[in-house]
């Protein structure tokens, strides 16, 4: 299949785009800069210039297309819902470009606070007002593709994906740690976080395009859920800095924008992903990777 790719470049979607050429699979990524576009080449991916914004390049793209693979995403936190409404017009567009063609479009979502406390399933849907609420809309565009002849799926990341080059949440967690002087955890640090390391989650992106049925939700998932208290004392023995818990009162002050989610609990399953894709995660977990020690050079 001939794969176009936003994100193409990101810490995700540079794996996926290998792992894609890898299985033999021909990759157009999205490009907004020149050195994004001589990433993809130095990959062996053929490069197409713009940008999320720019929708005449998104159809193009996903009209040139036999599967679509959207991982891009604005990461500015100071305006989610900035960034979540352009991540909708994206997949509004691209979905409108493969309308009636059967072809798979797999886009980028997570588990993050979809239900927290349970174990979440990836038959399960948020019901009502959650923190992530703009960003289930892109999902449930996507998935209302399949009704549209598209065979669209969404792939649940989870809070935490992992690996070299990851600038995500456990990264923050590190930065926090040096500049407080403690590692914390909150309350007693039983709530537990989801991961998975990035080349687990670009297989199963693959896994995703070559063979997930129409509407399909699938589970980037590698271990359900860890303790954060065992994250934050792995953090604290590597920097060699106490753990201490702060309350939820202070978790905000202390952690800032990810306060409220360094305090969720939000297990979730990959039992039917295994069943559905065989999946297998193989890479290190969260813990392991951490002690590997890339984290802290």
């Amino acid at each position: 299949m001939r794969v176009f790719v936003t994100g193409a470049t990101g810490f995700i979607g540079s794996a996926l785009v290998h792992e894609l050429l890898g299985a033999g699979h021909r990759v157009t990524g999205l490009a907004r800069s020149e050195r994004s576009a001589a990433a993809l080449v130095d990959a062996g991916a053929e490069v197409l210039h713009g940008s999320l914004d720019d929708l005449d390049s998104l159809a193009k793209g996903a009209a040139s297309a036999d599967a679509v693979a959207h991982l891009a995403f604005i990461h500015d936190f100071s305006d989610f819902e900035a960034s979540c409404a352009a991540d909708l017009r994206a997949i509004e567009t691209i979905g409108a470009a493969l309308e009636g063609s059967g072809k798979p479009f797999a886009i980028a979502s997570g588990t993050a606070g979809l239900r927290p406390g349970q174990l979440v399933t990836e038959d399960y849907t948020p019901q009502g007002e959650w923190f992530g609420t703009p960003r289930l809309r892109s999902e449930t565009t996507a998935l209302g593709l399949a009704d549209h002849g598209v065979r669209s799926s969404s792939v649940r990341l989870a809070p935490t994906v992992h690996g070299v080059g990851d600038h995500g949440f456990v990264h923050l967690l590190i930065e926090i740690a040096r500049a407080k002087g403690f590692s914390a955890y909150v309350g007693d640090g039983t709530n537990r976080w989801p991961a998975v390391h990035r080349l687990d989650a670009a297989r199963l992106f693959r896994l995703t395009l070559e063979g997930a049925p129409a509407g399909t939700r699938v589970h980037a998932i590698a271990e359900e859920g860890i303790a954060f208290r065992a994250i934050a004392e792995t953090i604290g023995r590597r920097l060699d800095l106490p753990t201490e818990a702060v309350s939820s009162e202070e978790a905000a002050a202390h952690f800032g924008w990810i306060g409220p989610i360094a305090a969720l609990d939000m297990p979730a399953s990959n039992e039917l992903t295994r069943e559905r894709l065989g999946w297998q995660p193989t890479e290190p977990g969260l813990i392991a990777d951490l002690e590997a020690g890339h984290y802290f050079g």
